[in-house]
């Protein structure tokens, strides 16, 4: 006789049903990409405390252009893989 568990889906973070986080983050990273707002919107701060200190460094040209490739990944990912990467296991860069 062979004893199944019982499958406990519910106790597994499970991706929300709005997936506007994906597409506010990347927006934000394409469009205000120096001023690191994108990653205070995911909830790190010292990513996006580094980030300003960065802009504030290079007058915005690096810091342009990390936030122009963040916000296209961003996009490009699916919500699931977004959900899992950035807000499960908190990502903080590319």
């Amino acid at each position: 006789m062979e004893v199944t568990k019982p499958r406990e889906d519910w106790n597994q973070p499970q991706p929300p049903q709005q997936h506007n986080k994906k597409l506010a983050c990347g927006l934000l990273a394409i469009l205000l990409g120096p001023f690191g707002i994108h990653k205070f919107h995911l909830g790190y701060q010292t990513e996006g405390i580094i980030t300003l200190v960065i802009s504030l460094i290079t007058c915005g040209i690096v810091t342009s252009l990390i936030g122009l490739i963040e916000g296209i990944l961003y996009l490009i990912k699916s919500d699931e893989e977004f959900y899992e990467t950035y807000q499960v296991n908190k990502r903080g860069w590319f």
